[in-house]
């Protein structure tokens, strides 16, 4: 086999490549990736890196080296331009052409960010995302500045939990009628808003931004029932989008992202995508998941389908977020879920388990880890324990799996 090009070098894209060489793939390696730095972790660029806690090269992942004693050529700070899959090309920014035999698109996501008609392009609107979106806003994080973080989700709360560390003001508006609207439920989202206001964040929720205020610089927001608050730095948390323009301009199938069949293929010969920006069939669905955990399998999958393994991907999901000392872990998906079975835990640890029917769908455990990793086995396994035992505190969780 010959050469196999990346366009894309997040965590999907470098778990691909060195998967290809441990499966020991010698022909030539190309991961291309449009900013400057090695691939790194996303996850902690908001948390630990942004507090102080986590140096440059820690985010690293894989050492500087690795790439070259796996014979892996990094094009880095150099954007795809197009995709030819008749020819088998692909055109880099400044107009270099690179041939491929087998490529594959790791392009990732990128966040939803606000329009300028509102002031989305004021300067001190953050979104976050990369490493220059964190460097940019460190500055801002001081004591006592007024931080205002648009949606409620994930990715808003972990904003607002290190701003109010730092001991910022922090305001956090969601539009929807509570935080946590479309991935969790109303359990966990009252979980989260108790935590939050007991570190002094203002949450207001079935509120919606109508104007970022400000004439170079943000200083405020205007709100859609006419309250205007101060806001020195604005982090915007409202959803990320797949990074499909390449493939939709080479004319490669997409659905929610880049259409993958079970194996990674694309509608197009020889291209392939796993990560946040794939779809791909999942039981009588088709899913696109945005996390760490299926950019590693899928990759994986993907490398080893490349290479000739024709193995179906099937994703185990799971996440997490860390806010102020609770670590929350979440397996599974809770699609269609029509009843909530509580458990808790020692010394203030709970877990949410999601059911539909009898059957156990998904579970969020905070600071829980024996019960998120015994609840996502029994996912993983298809077994739907009886949700009396689940709640009762004195049944052995650990039993369930016999």
């Amino acid at each position: 086999m010959g050469g196999i090009v990346i366009v894309g070098a997040g965590q999907a894209g470098a778990s691909l490549a060195a998967k290809l060489r441990a499966l020991g793939h010698a022909g030539p390696v190309t991961l291309i990736g449009e900013e400057p730095q090695p691939p790194y972790q996303r996850p902690p660029l908001s948390k630990a890196y942004l507090l102080g806690e986590m140096d440059l090269e820690r985010l690293y992942l894989r050492a500087p080296a690795f790439w070259d004693e796996q014979a892996v050529t990094l094009r880095l700070g150099t954007p795809v331009e197009a995709i030819d899959t008749r020819a088998r090309t692909v055109r880099l920014a400044g107009g270099e052409t690179l041939s491929y035999d087998e490529l594959a698109l790791t392009t990732g996501s990128r966040p939803r960010r606000l329009p300028a008609a509102i002031g989305g392009d004021l300067a001190n609107v953050f979104t976050v995302r990369t490493l220059a979106d964190v460097d940019d806003m460190a500055p801002g994080f001081r004591k006592g500045a007024r931080a205002l973080i648009v949606g409620g989700g994930y990715i808003g709360l972990e904003a607002a939990a290190v701003a109010a560390k730092l001991g910022l003001q922090v305001t956090l508006i969601e539009a929807a009628p509570r935080i946590l609207q479309r991935v969790a439920s109303p359990e966990t989202a009252d979980y989260f808003r108790r935590l939050h206001e007991a570190h002094g964040v203002r949450i207001l929720e079935g509120t919606g931004l109508a104007q970022l205020t400000g004439e170079d610089a943000v200083t405020g927001a205007i709100l859609v029932d006419g309250t205007e608050i101060p806001a020195d730095l604005v982090i915007v948390g409202i959803g990320i989008l797949p990074n499909a323009e390449l493939a939709e301009a080479a004319g490669i199938a997409l659905e929610n992202g880049i259409r993958t069949d079970e194996l990674g293929r694309t509608s197009a010969p020889h291209v392939w995508a796993a990560g946040d920006c794939a779809s791909f069939p999942q039981g009588d669905a088709r899913i696109r998941l945005e996390s760490v955990g299926n950019a590693i399998d899928m990759a994986d999958t993907v490398a080893a389908n490349i290479l000739g393994a024709a193995t179906p991907y099937q994703a185990k999901p799971w996440f997490w977020s860390d806010q102020y000392d609770v670590k929350l872990q979440i397996a599974g998906l809770n699609t269609g879920y029509d009843r909530i079975v509580t458990r808790e835990g020692e010394g203030g640890a709970v877990s949410f388990w999601y059911y539909r029917g009898a059957t156990l769908l998904a579970l969020d455990a905070m600071n829980d880890a024996r019960a998120y990793m015994i609840g996502k086995r029994l996912i993983e396994a298809g077994r739907s324990p009886d949700p009396t035992l689940i709640a009762d505190p004195a049944a052995d969780l650990k039993a369930l799996l016999r």
